[in-house]
């Protein structure tokens, strides 16, 4: 598991003074773009490298309370399921110990250049199941 920390910002409530819902997920990518550098595999150098896409194809979030504007929050996450051209992570949103949301994301592997699914390096898979499982 890795964690990620941030405030709840201003710009990021709604008229109700609560986290705008879409912002939930702004946060979570957020945090995989943290934990994706810190198991080498910095989504800024795959973009520049078009070795490879990780592009999202689903993500789900559940709220258990609102999160308000200047809420410290602690964003966990864990590999859940890991597959030869896909993977899947989730993310526990925490005030304190209180669990106040939960977000899933899965990602497939693409060749940039064509678009088309392609298998995950082996080295990704290792340093996935290494570092946030």
């Amino acid at each position: 598991m890795i964690e990620h920390h941030f405030r709840v910002a201003l710009h990021d409530t709604d008229a109700a003074g609560v986290l705008f819902f879409a912002h939930l997920f702004r946060h979570a990518h957020d945090a995989y773009e943290a934990m994706m550098a810190r198991i080498g595999w910095p989504v800024d150098g795959l973009i520049r490298g078009r070795q490879i896409g990780l592009p999202l194809v689903h993500v789900e979030a559940d709220f258990r309370r609102p999160l308000r504007h200047g809420d410290q929050v602690d964003v966990v996450i864990a590999l859940k399921e890991l597959g030869e051209r896909r993977f899947s992570l989730t993310y526990g949103f925490f005030i304190g110990d209180q669990e106040v949301a939960t977000a899933l994301s899965v990602h497939v592997a693409i060749d940039p250049r064509t678009g088309k699914s392609q298998a995950l390096p082996t080295s990704l898979i290792s340093a996935l199941s290494a570092r946030s499982g």
